[in-house]
């Protein structure tokens, strides 16, 4: 009996142990930026903005100067409704690649929208009442290409 037991135990970490490195190695290496990229655009496409976020993050503090990575962290924090920090990380990345055209249509778009978004909650701040936070997209339009904010295609992870 105690046999069969030991043997179903290694066999279940067995199982466990290969389905963990089968689940992973579609995204690299833990300490390689672009299997961060890759996981966190994956999370992004479920809706899953705050892993996302973590994910890209931990891309920029490995590369700082991967302009992927901060556009990718960008719209994360602006599907977060953190706008400061997205308008922060969209002109890190355009100072680095001026040229890049996707980046551009995604800061154009964001700019569109948070120049809207700013002075409302400006003015909610003098009032005193509440702003309402813009919307954001559901895990369906993520996986869909709505990006957050509502911006539509552009504002979402480059894959």
């Amino acid at each position: 009996m105690k046999t069969r037991v030991a043997r179903w135990l290694t066999l279940a970490s067995l199982v466990t142990l290969i389905g963990g490195t089968l689940a992973c190695s579609g995204y690299g290496t833990a300490s390689d930026p672009s299997a961060q990229l890759n996981f966190g655009v994956a999370m992004a496409q479920k809706g899953l903005w705050s892993e996302a976020l973590f994910r890209f993050d931990k891309a920029v503090r490995m590369a700082p100067k991967n302009v992927r990575a901060l556009n990718d962290l960008a719209v994360a924090e602006e599907a977060l409704g953190q706008f400061d920090a997205a308008l922060e990380h969209y002109q890190e990345a355009l100072r680095l690649e001026p040229g890049n055209l996707a980046l551009k249509r995604n800061y154009s778009r964001f700019i569109e929208f948070y120049q809207s978004f700013k002075p409302k909650a400006a003015e909610s701040k003098a009032t005193g009442s509440a702003a309402s936070p813009p919307e954001k997209s559901s895990p369906a339009g993520a996986a869909t290409g709505a990006g957050p904010g509502g911006m539509g295609g552009e504002g979402t992870p480059h894959a």
